[in-house]
């Protein structure tokens, strides 16, 4: 069986991701136009909405190449629809990484849809299902700084580059993060398929640990700098300064002060 036995509707796009792309274009007008009496708030609800996006892609990615790969079944799980609601953990996919960016202004991987890996036959497809989901998330940052590495920045409101910044350092984060070869993260799901049987009993113990290791060690001054110093001289490749990116979360934060420098 193939791709083409998925029936219409279970590849249908559902009309929750239709809303919420609504208000990413909504609210990204008003960023640009300097419609709202209060940049800080559009600007919150636009990457916001933005971020969402991008993880209904990330997870997509995953059910769409798993597809292919020959686990039919996501299909009737609702995973080729986009909606976020469709999810098998839709807190750990969407919730919690929201939560995470309002409160720490990181981009915090979410919980991967479930995929029958019976189905998948070969390493190659198994670690290229894992890859997928990141591998969205880097097209994206892609797509947001693109006025950037293109030097194409000539009429774009400082408001809007301020955004796109930030929601590109949110795609970053979450890209870096989830590659990590930690088990619960896709990462080791990359690098999964090709260890002994051996080395996969004696970290499965851990596996569902590995995450909240992840975070803990975030909360490490050596690691955070050394994480965040890796973030920056990602961004700074894409032509993205530093200042640009930090004037973009605090605008984000609109219940805070915007520092004077940041203000439009």
């Amino acid at each position: 069986m193939t791709t083409a036995t998925t029936r219409r509707h279970e590849r249908r796009i559902s009309p929750v991701f239709l809303a919420i792309l609504a208000v990413m274009a909504v609210t990204g007008w008003a960023v640009w136009t300097d419609f709202a009496a209060s940049p800080g708030l559009a600007v919150f609800l636009f990457v916001t909405s933005a971020w969402v996006v991008s993880l209904c892609l990330h997870e997509y990615a995953h059910a769409r190449t798993a597809l292919h790969g020959g686990d039919i079944t996501v299909g009737a799980k609702g995973y080729l629809t986009l909606n976020p609601l469709a999810y098998t953990h839709a807190v750990l996919s969407i919730v919690l990484p929201v939560l995470f960016v309002i409160m720490g202004g990181i981009g915090l991987p979410g919980g991967a849809v479930f995929i029958e890996q019976g189905r998948i036959k070969g390493r190659w497809k198994h670690s290229l299902v894992s890859a997928a989901g990141p591998l969205a998330n880097v097209l994206f940052a892609l797509v947001c700084t693109a006025p950037f590495w293109l030097d194409a920045l000539d009429g774009v409101p400082p408001a809007f580059r301020f955004a796109l910044a930030f929601l590109a350092f949110l795609q970053v984060t979450a890209a870096l993060l989830n590659l990590l070869p930690v088990p619960g993260l896709d990462g080791y799901g990359v690098v999964e398929p090709w260890l002994s049987y051996k080395v996969k009993r004696q970290i499965e113990p851990y596996a569902p640990y590995g995450f909240f290791i992840v975070i803990a060690l975030l909360f490490v001054p050596a690691v955070n700098g050394a994480f965040f110093d890796a973030i920056d001289a990602l961004m700074r490749s894409l032509g993205v300064p530093e200042a640009t990116r930090y004037c973009g979360s605090q605008l984000f934060r609109f219940w805070q002060e915007t520092p004077e420098f940041c203000q439009v």
